[in-house]
């Protein structure tokens, strides 16, 4: 699972990449303001990332609560 998740991140993290990519662009190139779904294209990514990695962050502490306790 956890091998699952640490792919998961990483291609969630070039997605975000390339949002932040075209939303940089879109904002520097449009005459007036951008539609709202544009601001979303770098935001829903870097919700994933905030969960995934959150939980790649937390898995050697809870490791370490396992070993020592049981």
């Amino acid at each position: 699972m956890s091998k699952w998740i640490r792919q998961f991140h990483r291609w969630v993290s070039i997605a975000f990449t390339l949002g932040v990519i075209v939303n940089t662009v879109v904002i520097f190139t449009s005459d007036g303001e951008p539609a709202y779904w544009i601001y979303l294209l770098a935001l829903i990514p870097l919700f994933l990332l905030l969960f995934s990695g959150l939980y790649l962050f937390a898995l050697p502490y809870v490791a370490k609560l396992r070993r020592v306790s049981g």
